[in-house]
């Protein structure tokens, strides 16, 4: 099946959100900028999860200043795995996952080597506003890294898989697995050459898959049939993206959501402006699903699982 549309009109019969109505129609009515900042902040979201009881990786450090480096050592010393991220970063830029050292030779998630003194640069090129929005100064965030689930450790290239739920009022209205390929060098994002997999909301399991806006059916470097992926503790997976919006009262986000083999499903972070690619690994557009929403009452249903059975009723 293709899906290309060429024509406003086209798009719009489709069913497709796009960036003007997602910005004007759902992110600046239904998201008070007064919580943008919890979630723009990736430590301030992870402690905010752990205060809130969402399931979350670790936090092993922050550096917030630039004479705190001379701590780095200390801080991952006891760490054979860690991942370093900025705190207000966005598409992957600046994200750093090391899966061991000996203090000195640090070995990353493509295969590269490299030492102390290079990880001392990164972070401060991180805090001085490299990777962050606008340029600004960053903090820098050390957390815990998050090993592949054995269901999906054979369907991405070296990066960790995450699932990317979209909630709109608190109901999950649609989802995709985000799989890292050889051209993403490891990260789990689509604008970088990652494989988008259209989840449903019912079940966890694959609809479609596309890799660089083109359909595709395995992924584009292991082989893997991508149709057959389902996705284990999907239950988990719904209640943990219902709950950032709980949490951070946010009438409009995407959460990440990664599988551990060992923890079960983790948030990795929460985003305010998630991307609309996620229509495209679905072959199908948001609109409908976000105007359904907004036509029921606000008391429509009451809870957490309330919501989430009434959307996985309603949305595939």
């Amino acid at each position: 099946m293709k899906f290309r549309f060429t024509i406003p009109r086209k798009l719009r019969e489709a069913g497709i959100l796009s960036i003007n109505n997602r910005n004007s129609q759902y992110i600046m009515p239904y998201n008070h900028r007064k919580f943008f900042p919890l979630v723009d902040n990736k430590v301030l979201t992870k402690k905010y999860a752990v205060k809130h009881g969402v399931a979350t990786a670790g936090i092993i450090g922050v550096i917030k200043h630039h004479y705190q480096v001379a701590d780095l050592e200390k801080i991952v010393r006891r760490h054979q795995e860690f991942v370093i991220k900025p705190a207000t970063g966005s598409g992957g830029r600046g994200i750093t996952v090391v899966c061991e050292h000996d203090n000195e030779h640090f070995v990353l998630a493509n295969g590269d080597v490299i030492n102390m003194r290079q990880i001392r640069q990164h972070v401060f090129d991180t805090l001085s506003g490299l990777y962050s929005l606008g340029g600004q100064p960053d903090w820098v965030l050390i957390e815990e890294k998050i090993n592949f689930s054995e269901e999906l450790k054979d369907y991405s290239y070296r990066g960790v898989p995450d699932a990317r739920i979209i909630i709109f009022k608190g109901y999950p209205v649609m989802a995709m697995l985000r799989l890292a390929t050889r051209k993403s060098a490891g990260r789990a994002n689509l604008h970088q050459g990652a494989v988008g997999v259209g989840i449903s909301v019912k079940d966890g399991r694959a609809l479609a898959a596309v890799a660089d806006d083109k359909p595709v059916t395995h992924h584009p470097d292991n082989g893997k049939h991508l149709h057959e992926i389902l996705l284990p503790r999907w239950d988990e997976h719904l209640e943990i993206a219902v709950r950032c919006h709980e949490m951070l009262k946010l009438g409009y986000l995407g959460a990440d959501i990664a599988m551990d083999r060992d923890r079960g499903p983790l948030m990795l972070e929460v985003n305010v402006r998630p991307g609309l690619a996620i229509q495209i690994a679905n072959h199908t557009g948001l609109r409908p699903r976000l105007e359904l929403i907004e036509s029921l009452s606000e008391n429509a249903h009451s809870g957490i699982e309330e919501r989430i059975a009434f959307s996985r009723e309603n949305f595939d």
